[in-house]
């Protein structure tokens, strides 16, 4: 097959475009340029938006012997991860680039560009299983976790459909990452012992609330003069604090709660609830934070649909790094526009709206929807 490789500048994209070229396929190595001016999303040689990120995936496609180009995919990149960030943070949800970045980006703009070009897949190095389908998926590519439950990604990938995991290669699947390490220096790959990226890419340092400060706090409302809005206890209403804005706060948040006293109990407060039109920030004691049930938007299907109205016993996993919750996963309209029903039978705690709820089979991913609402348990 003609493979483009997407080379972020890291470690496991330059491996996995080594082992595509080894398998036997006419592979081209792309780097995504992410941003018209690298120093406007990444202040550091960490991220996948910085020209030292450039000059290593061309280093690293020089040794593996393939050619290698660079693909502005700036504009799509703000218009649909970065503009999607701000956007869903400023109406008090807390969204996951990564995933927006997978579904519109690596395996929407890049596989159609690729397609058009005349290739036939996109190689990357994330650690995912892509399998032949069996009994109902039979004919299918099932997406599974990765061998390495460490460094798992099945999470962010779970908003790709069937066409997307048709035209994908994760050649990492069933190798744990100290391994893949070794054969990066093996292989004379200069990225062998470079760091891992753990930070959202386009924001500088890592400072979340920082970023989205300079970039939307003109857009929250101003209830209470200079102050952005009011934090106060879920319980009984009292004012306990004030902040600059919504967007710098998540559900389940307890650093940085501007709150001068203590509760009366000694413990800690959480960020319960995040009112973006009043400007309220409602907080509480960390069993507060629990719930049993949540409905999910605008549902991804990576096979088949569940049958609607039919109650599915499942696993759901809510968090990039989160456990996996044992479920019952209720289809509502499997259509992009529909809607799911989901109970946990064991509560989970610190669940935003915004959030990816990603549901399994075993290890197979079935899908994904966007967490829209969350039922606090009793």
């Amino acid at each position: 097959m003609r493979v483009v490789a997407a080379m972020s500048g890291g470690v496991d994209s330059a491996v996995a475009a080594a082992r595509a070229k080894e398998a036997g396929h006419d592979v081209t190595g792309v780097h995504l340029a992410l941003s018209r001016n690298p120093a406007s999303y990444r202040s550091g040689a960490r991220g996948c938006c910085t020209i030292e990120d450039s000059n290593d995936a061309r280093r690293a496609a020089d040794v593996i012997g393939i050619p290698f180009y660079v693909w502005d995919l700036s504009a799509e990149f703000h218009e649909d991860v970065v503009t999607d960030f701000m956007d869903e943070y400023a109406a008090g949800r807390t969204p996951n680039p990564c995933l927006r970045c997978n579904e519109r980006i690596k395996f929407a703009a890049v596989l159609d560009r690729a397609r058009a070009l005349g290739f036939d897949a996109v190689a990357t190095g994330h650690y995912a299983d892509l399998r032949p389908g069996s009994g109902a998926s039979e004919g299918l590519v099932e997406l599974h976790r990765a061998a390495d439950a460490a460094k798992d990604q099945s999470y962010v990938l779970g908003v790709l459909d069937q066409d997307q995991l048709r035209h994908a290669l994760f050649p990492l699947a069933g190798t744990p990452k100290p391994e893949v390490r070794r054969e990066a220096a093996a292989r004379g790959l200069l990225v062998a012992d470079k760091p891992d990226s753990h930070d959202i890419c386009f924001v500088a340092d890592g400072d979340n609330a920082g970023w989205l400060a300079e970039k939307i706090g003109d857009r929250s409302p101003q209830p209470s003069g200079e102050w952005g809005g009011d934090i106060v206890d879920d319980a009984t209403g009292e004012v306990l604090g004030h902040h600059t804005g919504t967007y710098g706060y998540t559900i389940g948040q307890r650093r940085g709660l501007r709150i001068g006293r203590p509760a009366p109990d000694g413990k800690p407060r959480f960020v319960l609830d995040i009112e973006p039109v009043s400007g309220t920030v409602r907080v509480g004691p960390r069993e507060g934070l629990r719930i049993d049930g949540l409905s999910g938007i605008r549902p991804r299907w990576c096979d088949a649909p569940p049958e609607p109205d039919v109650p599915l016993r499942c696993t759901v996993q809510l968090r990039a790094h989160g456990a996996e919750h044992a479920a019952v996963l209720t289809v509502l309209d499997a259509s992009p526009d529909g809607s799911v029903a989901v109970e946990l039978l064991e509560p989970a705690e610190g669940i935003a709206p915004g959030q990816a709820a990603v549901f399994y089979d075993g290890t197979r991913v079935v899908g994904s929807a966007t967490i829209a609402t969350t039922r606090r348990a009793a």
